[in-house]
């Protein structure tokens, strides 16, 4: 078994700091060999990714080699190339009848005025269905159960996350014409707004990624003319990435080095969220590149109690306001608002609470600190906090 590189900078500090963003170290290290002899369950190599026959995953897997092969995806995923593909993942009847259901919903959709953009794209150059396991399982249900209940996906999935996890999907479709995304690190800090990010101590970035795994299953033939993934292999192991992949050096390194694997429908890849990717732009003459996104998370992300937030912050507001008047100071305030109000932007409505322009729309906590700046009264609060309460309802 490969050694893991690690960084020539080991993080003592309980932060990330300037050791933990050197390019070159992330240059070695997105350098490393994915080597076949260390994954025996691995059928090929492609572009430094795993490839998993799912065929053959199914007759380790009934043979009784499910956990053997388990461990060897969570080391993978985990200190590996951080992505693999299960080829032939989906049964192409399945994939055909969860596609027309997905065409239906499209169809609906622009039908009713509801055009849905992305994080990347305006409504209109991709055609995008947020929430799409809960709407594939409302319009068709027998296609969602034969879809999900899919053994490939839930070996993956319960490697990475254990026994109960949940499932969350959404439909992009790339017309011809499409652009390339930006390289970047997903769902929870690939989230966070870049000036936020260092204030998260090391110990949750390295956390962050073994909440959440991603997925993609090819709704097509995805040829790599119409701009399937783009992967950063060995890239989900930098201490630093969630701050550095927006900046340049890091960007033309990922241009440089990233790989792009043709797939056939009802293939499907899987990787740790961590890993620098990013959708290919569609240079096709006619493919509709259509595939079902996933985020499967842990069940374990959850406060023990509900609260009421909103008749909280509406209760506590008016101190506010009173306190800022004063001249308290700001950090203060800030302090009081974090503990009042809804801090995180998810779970919510995609279809009318959209992050156009941004990976996330604003939290409770931005809404709050956003009147608080604006010296809104309370009755402008109270219909902002209405109106965000409305998108965020499904």
């Amino acid at each position: 078994m490969a050694t893991p590189l690690r960084s020539r900078h080991t993080t003592v500090s309980p932060w990330i700091g300037d050791a933990d963003l050197d390019i070159d170290t992330f240059r070695a290290q997105v350098g490393t060999e994915t080597r076949l002899a260390d994954y025996p369950n691995a059928d090929d190599v492609r572009g430094n990714v795993l490839v998993y026959s799912a065929e053959s995953m199914a007759r380790r897997a009934a043979g009784g080699d499910r956990r053997a092969l388990q461990a060897e995806l969570i080391r993978a995923l985990a200190d590996g190339p951080g992505v693999v593909v299960f080829s032939g993942a989906f049964d192409t009847d399945v994939i055909d009848r969860a596609s027309a259901a997905f065409f239906d919903i499209i169809e609906a959709q622009r039908a009713g005025g509801q055009a849905a953009g992305d994080h990347f794209g305006k409504p209109g150059a991709n055609d995008r269905i947020w929430n799409a396991a809960q709407k594939l399982a409302l319009h068709d249900p027998a296609a969602f159960a034969d879809y999900y209940a899919n053994d490939a996906l839930a070996v993956v999935c319960q490697a990475w996350l254990g026994p109960r996890y949940q499932v969350t999907s959404q439909v992009n479709v790339v017309n011809p014409g499409g652009k390339a995304q930006i390289p970047h690190r997903d769902y929870h800090l690939g989230f966070v707004a870049d000036e936020q990010l260092a204030d998260y101590p090391a110990h949750v970035h390295r956390t962050s990624p073994v909440l959440t795994l991603q997925g993609a299953v090819a709704h097509c033939d995805m040829p790599v003319d119409s701009g399937p993934t783009m992967l950063l292999p060995h890239s989900q192991r930098f201490a630093g990435g969630y701050i550095a992949f927006n900046r340049p050096e890091f960007i033309e390194c990922f241009a440089d080095h990233h790989v792009q694997l043709p797939l056939r429908k009802g293939d499907a890849v899987f990787f740790n969220p961590a890993l620098y990717h990013g959708a290919g732009a569609n240079v096709s003459t006619g493919v509709r590149r259509i595939a079902n996104l996933m985020q499967i998370s842990s069940p374990f992300g959850r406060a023990m109690e509900a609260l009421d937030r909103t008749a909280m912050v509406r209760a506590v507001y008016p101190v506010l306001r009173q306190m800022r008047a004063a001249g308290r100071p700001a950090h203060e305030l800030t302090n009081i608002v974090v503990a009042t109000a809804e801090g995180y932007a998810f779970p919510t409505n995609l279809d009318s609470d959209q992050p156009i322009g941004s990976l996330a729309p604003p939290s409770q906590v931005d809404t709050v600190l956003d009147a608080l700046a604006r010296d809104l009264t309370e009755e402008d609060l109270t219909v902002a906090l209405g109106d965000q309460n409305e998108r965020r309802t499904p």
